[in-house]
């Protein structure tokens, strides 16, 4: 999962995922970083990109409300109930998605940098160094 490292949204919901994934299915890095430049370079990724959320997963890319929900569908119970909004038309999902997405950074701020992952997480974050990720 890519997320935007300095909205402070994109980090809670970090926090969230680290919490409710124990199997250590989702890794994560910031848009920002070489390793996010590296993976979607090496998955084809489309232009332009979401600046909130993206995952990579299954040998393609997703975006909006796609990808939030195929991440929920990879949590802990009960969170995977929320795939039934996968019913919903997705130009609807993603107009709902949008929306909260133009208006995140002023409901909940801007960090001054990415966030750092603590040592216990580093294991879930992508390396920022040279080579593949």
């Amino acid at each position: 999962m890519l997320f935007d490292g300095e909205c402070n949204l994109c980090n809670g919901a970090v926090d969230f995922l680290l919490c409710r994934d124990p199997r250590g299915r989702l890794r994560f890095a910031a848009l920002q970083s070489p390793a996010a430049a590296r993976l979607l370079a090496g998955a084809r990724a489309p232009t332009p990109l979401p600046d909130s959320l993206v995952l990579v997963a299954d040998g393609a890319v997703h975006v909006r409300s796609g990808a939030a929900l195929r991440i929920v569908a990879r949590l802990r119970w009960p969170w995977p109930l929320l795939f039934v909004f996968w019913l919903v038309p997705r130009p609807l999902r993603d107009l709902a998605y949008d929306f909260v997405a133009r208006r995140r950074t002023r409901w909940f701020g801007r960090r001054s940098s990415c966030r750092v992952p603590t040592p216990e997480e580093r294991g879930r974050f992508l390396e920022d160094g040279p080579g593949p990720v």
